[in-house]
């Protein structure tokens, strides 16, 4: 797992998510300490067994109820 620091990984984004994509998950820090990992979608799903949906998404949403026109 490669480590980044988050002020590099901002700067190299694309780099950041195409070593995720080839090789395995990205550890993101600040000021040294880990802070989070980057993971690929398949990653993400694996190990939690969630498949998020839109509809899902926008019932959990802190928003929902709030009238907006």
């Amino acid at each position: 797992m490669k480590t980044w620091q988050i002020q590099e990984a901002k700067a190299h984004l694309s780099e950041v998510v195409r070593s995720r994509i080839q090789e395995h998950p990205q550890l993101l820090t600040v000021r040294g300490k880990e802070k989070a990992v980057l993971l690929s979608r398949k990653g993400y799903e694996r190990p939690t067994g969630i498949k998020p949906n839109l509809f899902n998404f926008m019932r959990a949403s802190p928003l929902k109820g709030l009238n907006i026109s």
